[in-house]
């Protein structure tokens, strides 16, 4: 059982930036592709960013445009995300997930239902 505990969310002004953590234990970090995901109020949980086992592979949802980084460091079982130039549209809960499939198209990273374990959220409010 993977237990996931996010952090680093806040209050923050449209322009400036955030970085999110996620501290993962309880399994082998190693063999996790690490998830983002987000969902406003009202709408559906939206793919952010997915970071593959080694970190050299990763794949970031439409709306990102450049602002967003996902990076992970397997020696301390944690995976980031770095957000610049925020816009309160990007005001939402921010989930980590962890998924454990070692054969896996993008295109299933993408889709929140093949993740096995999740995050309680923190949450990002951009005021403009």
């Amino acid at each position: 059982q993977v237990q996931l505990v996010e952090s680093g969310g806040g209050l923050v002004q449209a322009g400036g930036s955030l970085r999110l953590s996620c501290a993962a234990s309880g399994g082998t970090f190693s063999t996790y592709a690490m998830g983002w995901f987000r969902q406003a109020p009202g709408k559906e949980r939206e793919f952010v960013a997915v970071i593959k086992w080694g970190g050299l592979s990763t794949y970031y949802g439409d709306f990102v445009k450049g602002r967003f980084t996902i990076s992970r460091d397997n020696a301390k079982n944690t995976v980031y995300l770095q957000i610049y130039s925020l816009k309160p549209e990007d005001t939402a809960v921010y989930y980590c997930a962890a998924l454990q499939a070692r054969q896996i198209t993008v295109a299933r990273m993408r889709d929140y239902t093949e993740y096995n374990y999740w995050g309680q959220g923190t949450q990002v409010t951009v005021s403009s």
